[in-house]
């Protein structure tokens, strides 16, 4: 297979974007529910209007199950599907819906790993720079406290208190990045 020339290249690297940015913000609405993120900071509210007009059309078809929104979950799967087929039509290749839907699963998956990597890194460095109590009153670091804490909680839990130095961080990624690293041997 050839290639793909600069016009395509600049299709798919625009398409992905334009599902991206909105998927992801689906991802964050989902795992704030999850761990009942503070439903009023301001990036919260943000998600929820960008994210509410499809889910309320979804959502009397498609009922929560318990915590889980599984509208935004199957509007999340559809549009990495829709993404997917477009950067495949876009480079001209025939594949099968049963591949397109895989890999887009897969993604979608990728996509959630790196949501946590980053709230990670998020929460350290703004422990770093906003030392001395600041950092509570942050959106930011509020929200990624809240998606951290299920998996930090446990990890700090198990570990011996080691005083100023916190390795629960250390230890979430290198068990994100080989979580990573089975999901794209998929």
């Amino acid at each position: 297979m050839a290639a793909a020339g600069t016009g395509q290249e600049i299709a798919i690297f625009l398409v992905s974007v334009v599902f991206g940015i909105y998927i992801i913000l689906l991802i964050l609405r989902t795992i704030f529910g999850l761990v009942r993120a503070d439903y009023y900071n301001p990036i919260s509210q943000t998600i929820v209007m960008l994210t509410d007009p499809p889910l309320r059309v979804l959502r009397p078809v498609i009922p929560s199950l318990g915590r889980f929104d599984l509208a935004a979950i199957v509007l999340m799967v559809l549009l990495k599907f829709i993404e997917v087929w477009l950067r495949v039509i876009i480079l001209g290749v025939d594949v099968g819906i049963g591949i397109i839907l895989a890999a887009a699963i897969r993604e979608l998956l990728t996509t959630v790993i790196w949501v946590f990597i980053i709230a990670l890194i998020v929460e350290v460095v703004m422990s770093w720079i906003q030392a001395g109590g600041g950092a509570a009153n942050n959106p930011i670091m509020r929200l990624a406290g809240a998606v951290n804490r299920p998996i930090l909680g446990p990890l700090r839990r198990a570990l011996p208190n080691t005083g100023a130095i916190d390795f629960s961080p250390m230890i979430a990624l290198v068990g994100l990045y080989i979580l990573l690293i089975v999901v794209r041997s998929f």
